[in-house]
């Protein structure tokens, strides 16, 4: 009896690991997928989406605080959020805990360049969002594009909105502007 009692419990410990794992996982992945569709919504809309995707990543680094993926979604959500406050000095904060996240996940992982690449961008963030402000894009709500690199510039604007070249894809950060729908395809 008492050999399956250990049996029993190392078993609904591997169990209760797996779906910990499992759980961690699809948070992490909602949250990314939230955070790739609010490039697609309108201002309140993407804050509150990007407000959820954190929530759930926080919820994931609580169980496991150690989630080197999750650490680096929560970054780029963080620098999502700092490009769309109203100032500098509240955007500094977000873009501060996106670089702490995005430590975090190179310190899980060194080898991971992506997540290198991620915190030395995410330093030249409070630049990057001043440039923004003081060419005007400041009244847009929020801009800068998915794998924006500090220091560049637009490179196109395209049915309003404005697009900047996306080498590697950084971080995912919604861009704002009026939008139509584009024309209907002429009939054949």
């Amino acid at each position: 009896m008492q050999i399956e009692n250990i049996a029993w419990e190392s078993l609904s410990s591997l169990r209760l690991s797996k779906l910990k794992s499992l759980f961690i996982n699809n948070l992490t992945r909602w949250a990314g997928a939230l955070l790739e569709l609010s490039q697609f919504q309108n201002v309140l809309e993407s804050k509150k989406m990007t407000q959820d995707a954190i929530s759930k990543l926080e919820e994931a680094l609580l169980i496991n605080p150690r989630k080197h993926d999750a650490l680096w979604c929560l970054g780029n959500a963080q620098t999502a959020r700092a490009f769309s406050a109203p100032d500098q000095n509240e955007a500094r904060v977000y873009f501060e805990k996106a670089s702490q996240c995005f430590q975090k996940a190179l310190n899980e992982e060194p080898g991971n360049d992506l997540y290198r690449k991620s915190f030395e961008v995410a330093a030249k963030g409070p630049q990057l969002y001043s440039d923004l402000r003081k060419h005007g894009l400041g009244q847009l709500g929020m801009e800068a594009a998915a794998g924006a690199r500090a220091g560049t510039g637009p490179s196109a604007s395209i049915g309003g909105k404005v697009i900047f070249p996306s080498h590697g894809s950084l971080f995912p950060i919604p861009l704002y502007a009026k939008s139509h729908a584009p024309p209907p395809p002429l009939p054949q």
